[in-house]
């Protein structure tokens, strides 16, 4: 005989692209891509290089991050707005695994995370975001935007603190004995950047802050180098005096003008500065860090598209946007980009300035391209205090301090204490451990809320128009909400008969919408119970599959024990009938 073959429907893949072009797309649609692409563009330029920069990755690695991922996932994701490249959250994920592996394990890390993203879309896993709760997402966010403020102390203050470590605490105890050698020059430019971003957008003029700051930071610094520099050392620091580069046999200061180039993640240096090598041992290592990293990139990647859609009135399709997101994730290492996910605040900018496809995105990352080919020498004059004062802002935004505060007063106790509990654990863990007790906490907290709703009373003459005349040997109770593991037993407890007489116990459960395992055993429990007491069980108004599920886990009809009623009219003409029939009606249910 032929097996039989069953079709298996796999999600789509560039679904957001697709999408814009099948609803017609034309000179006017490009026009308007183009104009977004530039501008978003403009912005991730700086971004790109200061979160590549807190990462603890020389700042081209953010460039090339912006220019391969946000290219590939803008072709190839379902979302149709969402502009990609290394992003703030990442940063706290992303640092202590510099620490410990090196930029060679990061990359390694980033494509086995890539390689979970395609499989979490693969398996349609992308609606599962909705099951992470909002005071989870806004505490560990908050969390992540403390940690990147602290990092950025050092360099906005211009201290000389050696490597900093893998946790908050530490961290604080390094910036705070570092004090003594802050530098005023470098403060002053930071300052000066800060001031110049936050009240550049009141002016009301079509550029954007970020570049505005940072031309203008590096103007400041170039002068102050100029005048106070001596002997080759900086007054203030600046790309191209604290990174160095090596390309094709030519090494230079800042960022290299070259195209990004392949180049292997596992020959690139670890923590110690030699190759990496590949072994069962090493991926074993990086397995947390990659699951880590997949995680938040499925969840900051689906919350832009979700926010995305809200600003545009579009529909994503998640399952696409994670494959989309895992294939950007796998190439970039193989041309010295980090992880990608899809920014926010990228992506607002460019539906703001009239984004209508991922065409938009595609053209930002090409403007990256070009401008690390043709301005490399330019951002190299960037100062360090500079990009410092533009992760204040970001991580500011990111923190969504007016929310947090607002949560605080107005939420009810237990979604506070999950805020809380998230926000301090980012803070002083991480960011993985901080999701999984925060949904932790919100799933116990929806059982307890559900177990408050699920009650089981007797029901009277007014309940229903069928109780009417009912024997004193008949009882009818009502059970109201879900019968789950957390309520079973407590709800059906209160079901076991002690008076002699009753010998017919109705139960109307139509306001029961669904039973878990746990609901079913204690059901059959009720019923053997009832059983040897010599009491008939009536069950009303149940929905057939709750039925069939109780059918397999063995409560069947069952002469003289248990019987199916669909409503109360019929449980009640049952009741009757075995009364009127005495202990023989019964035993011929």
């Amino acid at each position: 005989m032929a097996r039989q073959r069953f079709p298996v429907s796999l999600p789509g893949i560039a679904t957001g692209l697709r999408g814009a072009l099948r609803e017609g797309y034309g000179a006017a649609e490009l026009r308007q891509d183009v104009m977004a692409g530039m501008t978003v563009g403009t912005v991730a330029v700086p971004l790109s290089m200061a979160l590549a920069i807190a990462t603890g990755v020389p700042p081209q690695h953010g460039l090339y991050t912006a220019i391969v991922a946000g290219a590939i996932i803008a072709l190839t994701g379902g979302a149709r707005f969402n502009v990609s490249g290394p992003t703030a959250a990442f940063v706290v994920i992303l640092f202590p695994i510099v620490q410990q592996f090196g930029l060679g394990g990061l990359l390694i890390a980033t494509m086995m995370a890539g390689l979970l993203l395609v499989a979490l879309g693969l398996a349609r896993m992308g609606r599962l975001i909705q099951f992470v709760p909002y005071p989870v997402v806004l505490g560990f966010t908050a969390g992540i935007a403390v940690v990147i403020a602290m990092l950025q102390v050092p360099d906005f203050l211009g201290l000389t603190t050696g490597p900093m470590g893998e946790h908050f605490t530490e961290n604080i105890g390094i910036i705070l004995s570092s004090f003594p050698t802050l530098e005023p020059f470098e403060f002053g430019i930071g300052v000066f950047t800060l001031a110049l971003m936050l009240l550049w957008p009141r002016l009301g003029i079509p550029v954007p802050a970020p570049l505005v700051g940072l031309v203008a930071g590096g103007l400041a610094a170039w002068g102050v180098n100029a005048m106070f520099g001596s002997d080759g050392a900086q007054a203030v620091e600046t790309i191209a005096s604290r990174f160095t580069w090596e390309a094709g046999g030519e090494s230079g200061q800042g960022i290299p003008p070259v195209l990004p180039t392949f180049m292997a993640p596992w020959q690139l240096p670890g923590p110690d500065g030699q190759p990496l090598v590949l072994d069962f041992d090493l991926f074993r290592a990086l397995m947390g860090p990659a699951f880590a990293i997949a995680m938040l990139g499925a969840i900051e990647s689906l919350l832009c598209a979700v926010v995305a859609d809200g600003l545009t009135r579009t529909r994503h399709d998640p399952d696409a946007e994670l494959i989309g997101q895992g294939l950007g994730n796998i190439a970039a290492p193989l041309f010295g980009g980090i992880t990608a996910t899809a920014a926010l605040a990228r992506t607002a900018t460019s539906i703001r300035s009239g984004a209508r496809s991922p065409v938009a995105a595609l053209v930002h990352a090409v403007v990256v391209l070009l401008s690390v080919v043709v301005l490399a020498g330019v951002l190299g004059l960037v100062p360090m205090a500079a990009l410092a004062a533009l992760l204040f802002i970001v991580a500011w935004n990111m923190s969504e301090a007016r929310h947090f505060v607002h949560t605080l007063r107005s939420a009810p106790a237990g979604d506070v204490v999950i805020l809380v509990t998230c926000f301090g654990l980012t803070v002083l863990f991480d960011m993985v451990l901080a999701v999984a007790v925060g949904v932790g906490l919100a799933a116990a907290l929806f059982i307890r809320r559900m177990a408050l709703l699920t009650h089981t009373e007797p029901a009277g003459e007014d309940h229903h128009p069928s109780l009417n005349g009912l024997p004193a040997s008949v009882v009818v109770y009502d059970i109201n909400g879900p019968l789950f593991f957390g309520v079973a037993e407590t709800a059906l407890r209160s079901l076991h008969v002690v008076d002699p007489h009753v010998r017919t116990v109705i139960l109307d459960m139509h306001d029961v919408p669904s039973m878990d395992g746990t609901a079913l055993v204690a059901m059959r429990s009720l019923m053997e119970e009832m059983q040897r007491e010599g009491v008939s069980l009536i069950l009303a108004g149940l929905p057939a599959r709750i039925i069939v599920k109780l059918r397999r886990a063995g409560v069947r009809k069952q002469a003289g024990v248990l019987t199916y009623a669909r409503t109360l009219d019929d449980a009640r003409a049952v009741a009757l009938r075995w009364e009127n029939q005495g202990p023989a009606g019964h035993q011929a249910v």
